[in-house]
Formats: structure tokens, sequence, C-alpha cells
């Protein structure tokens, strides 16, 4: 059975106030579902924390915040728990679960929904779809809305639409100090240009209010699949169109394996091909003329690019990236030259598993008119993001699939300014923030840790660290 690790640290008389004190509940080892309640996603981190609140409402998160601060435990804040770097849990600290506050309020008049932080893209989604309205959200339709915000958010609607952060509109924020604040562009507005792809540095986001636009329910979008001798060529050709596509049109390169899957021929799975996806954000028949070209980047091996429900879209990946796996991202924002063609194919044959694999999302468009300073994103100008993927069902041998990550990165951003994204970086560190915020952006930053978060309560992030623990 496992240690109960809150005794002797934090006394039954103080673990019976936080509990009296919450309308959800407190998850301790040695508890049933203690073992439940401390695994998340990402299977490559295995963390015990000494206790898990799993909150109702924002009455509890803010209890949880004032219990961990005035035991001065490690704090971990879990919305979708995909975090790639492991920050969602923590070993020996407290978790701030929010997966169980899941509501929404769409007002389709103004456009607009108020989502709580542990909700999902799926649930999102289901909400704003029954208007024909979405904002931006994730390529897997379980990650939580929360932290993918936070960083940024890249998804199918990026060109048409911007990130999802650009789409924040307000955000209610509990505090290091214990307040209950509404950032916007009126209120805590410094705060809530830095919740806009700042990460979670400056308090606990319990709810979220964004812009929605009219998408669907019916839209262009899917796969086409191509050979591996072909791939030069495509991507080439790709980059060739990406430069003049439609704003409705986003898309996407996967460098990977075929999986077996019922519209791939048996003889190409386990083989390495080229995927290119696409969702066309517009009306469906106007989108067929825009994706013609896509369709003659090479001689396709399948076809599925058609007329789909964009929930469909949304979740079209799923079945590929269920939890239990061990996942390592690594990321750069590059510029897709020859050279930069010849790296990015030369990983693409090292991959050390079937399940590893380059992305390289396309940019521009509305992402790339949000002026740099206008939020804590800053990386506007890139063509391209590639993100570099481990990912195994196993242990055994990860180390080795990672180091092959961090070495496809350091050749690949070598084609770029060497920054980061945030949401695809699976190491935490000084160095991985400077990388993911330009110079005055990092600057900025830290000037509102410094107002908000002068202990550095909330670290486990991308930290940006504040001023006193600089050095």
């Amino acid at each position: 059975m496992p240690v109960d690790t809150t005794k002797g640290v934090l006394g039954d008389a103080t673990m019976g106030e936080l509990e009296a004190g919450l309308r959800g509940t407190v998850v301790r080892p040695g508890d049933a579902s203690y073992d439940e309640a401390r695994t998340i996603w990402n299977a490559a981190h295995d963390k015990r924390p000494a206790l898990v609140v799993r909150c109702a409402g924002t009455a509890d998160v803010l209890r949880a915040v004032e219990f961990a601060r005035s035991q001065d435990l490690l704090v971990a804040v879990r919305g979708g728990a995909h975090s790639i770097a492991g920050f969602s849990t923590c070993d020996g600290g407290i978790v701030i679960d929010l997966s169980g506050m899941r509501g929404a309020v769409v007002d389709p008049v103004r456009r607009r929904a108020v989502a709580q932080a542990g909700m999902t893209w799926g649930d999102l989604d289901h909400e704003t779809q029954a208007f024909g309205l979405a904002v931006t959200g994730g390529l897997v339709s379980s990650t939580g809305i929360a932290g993918f915000t936070l960083g940024g958010g890249v998804g199918w609607l990026l060109r048409r639409h911007g990130l999802a952060s650009d789409n924040l509109t307000a955000a209610e924020v509990v505090t290091a100090d214990g307040r209950v604040v509404r950032a916007d562009e009126r209120e805590h507005p410094e705060l809530f240009w830095a919740l806009r792809g700042g990460g979670g540095n400056f308090g606990v986001v319990t709810s979220f209010e964004y812009a929605l636009h009219p998408v669907g329910p019916q839209v262009l979008a899917g796969l086409i699949v191509y050979p591996l001798d072909e791939a030069r060529q495509v991507v080439t050709r790709w980059r060739e169109l990406i430069a003049d596509m439609p704003d409705e049109l986003t898309t996407l390169i996967n460098l990977t394996t075929a999986p077996p899957v019922p519209f791939l021929p048996e003889e190409v799975h386990g083989t390495r091909v080229v995927v290119l996806a696409a969702m066309y954000a517009g009306a469906p028949a106007a989108g067929e003329t825009a994706v013609a070209a896509l369709r003659a980047l090479g001689t396709p091996i399948a076809d599925v690019l058609g007329p789909m429900p964009y929930t469909g879209m949304q979740s079209l990946l799923d079945p590929l990236w269920t939890a239990g796996a061990h996942n390592y991202f690594t990321s750069a924002f590059i510029e897709p030259s020859d050279a930069a063609i010849d790296a990015l194919l030369r990983q693409h044959l090292a991959t050390p598993t079937p399940f590893s694999e380059l992305h390289l999302h396309q940019l521009g468009g509305a992402f790339a008119r949000v002026p740099a300073g206008a939020t804590a994103f800053g990386q506007r100008q890139a063509s391209v993001l590639c993100n570099v993927i481990a990912r195994s069902p196993e242990a055994a041998g990860f180390e080795d699939h990672v180091a092959w990550a961090r070495g496809a990165r350091e050749e690949i951003a070598g084609y770029g300014g060497g920054s980061m994204y945030v949401n695809f970086t699976g190491d935490a560190g000084e160095d991985k923030a400077r990388l993911s915020y330009p110079g005055e952006v990092h600057e900025r930053l830290v000037r509102v840790k410094d107002a908000y978060d002068p202990t550095n309560l909330f670290r486990l992030n991308q930290n940006i660290r504040p001023s006193a623990a600089a050095g």
C-alpha cells in the first residue's frame, strides 16, 4: 500500500481544516483512488504528490492555493493533464486538479463562451458547435483548454482566426496572494497580456472567456497520404504553396510511420510516409478549389480529405493519441529552405519508434497579423512551426528516443531563429523560457510575475522567474 506522505508533514487537524473548507475532495496516498488521481496523460512522468485537491469550483481553488502557500507546498495545476513536460503533477507537493470544473455558457448573439478551466476541447467544441460556432482548439480533443490557451494554442483555425490565446477576451484568475481577479483589456491589463501566451506563471485561471466564430458544422478536412519516395517533392511543393494559401485553409505535414488504419493498404502499414492534413474553415464547396493543389503534391496512397463535421476533424487523431504512452516534444520555428527540408527528411528516416514523428505546422494568416507585442506570444514571423515528437508505448529505451528528438531539434532549429513554442517543449528550464519569449517580451513577463507571483509559487511551468528569485 502506498505510504501517506502527508503524515508527519501535515497534521490531521491541518488536513481536516482543508477538507472541511472544500466542496470538492482531497485524495492522499493510501486512498483507493490515489493512483487514478495522480496519473496524467503522459506516462513519462510518474510522480507521487502528497495530495490531490479535486476542485469543484473557484472557491475550492482559492482554498487550495491558500493551503499550499501556508504549508509551503510545491504546486502543480492540472487542467486536461496533457502537459508534455509533466507540469500537471509533482512529487511531495499539492496538485490543484481542475478537471471536475467543466461547465460552459455560450452566448450565440455576442459570440462569446465562458468556459471553466477543466474543460477539454471535446467538451467546449460540443457546446459551441450547437450554435455553429468555434474557437481555435487542440488537434486532439482530450487536450485541456487551459494549458493549451495559456501557452498560445495552435490548431486548425489558426490561419483564419489566430491562436486560442488571440481569442481570449477575459479570464478569472486566483492569484498567489489569495485574490480572485478578472483580467481583461480594462482590468489587470498587464496580467491579461501575460496570460495570452505566457503560460501558467501568474496564477490559477479558473475560467476563460473566448470570442467565437462561425465554423461548420461541416468543413472540408482530412488527410492525404503520400509515399516516402515522394517525400522531398511533396514537402518542397507544399512549401511553395503555403505562402499564397487563403486564410481559411490551414495545413500540416506529418513525417510519420503509417498506422494500421483501414483506409491504407496493408502493405503500407508500418512504413514511413508523408501525411498532409488540412482543414478549410469556410464553405466546403469553395474549399475544393483551395485544396486542389494539395491533391497534386505527389501520387497519393490514400486521399480521405472531404466534407466532415468540424468536431470530426477535431477528434480525427484521437485514436492515435490515447493516454498512457511516453511522450516527449521539442520544437522550433523555422523556414523550410532546401537545406531545412534535407534535415527534416534525414531525421524522418532516423525516427526511433513507429510513433515518433515530425510535424510541420503551417503558420501565417490571421496568426501572423497580430502585432508581435500585442500578447505574450511573440513568435509571429516564421512560416512553419516544427514539432519533434518522441513517443513510445513503453518506458524501455525512452531516454534514447528523447536523445534523438533533442538532436533533431538542434539540427532543425538552425534553419530559424532557434525559438521554441512552450506547449511543444518537453524540458523545463530558464533557457527554454528564454527561447520561447524574445528579450523584451521576457522582461515584460518578469515584471508581471513580480506583480502577481513574486515568490514563484507557480513555478511548475516554463518558468518566468521573478526578480527576487533571479540570479
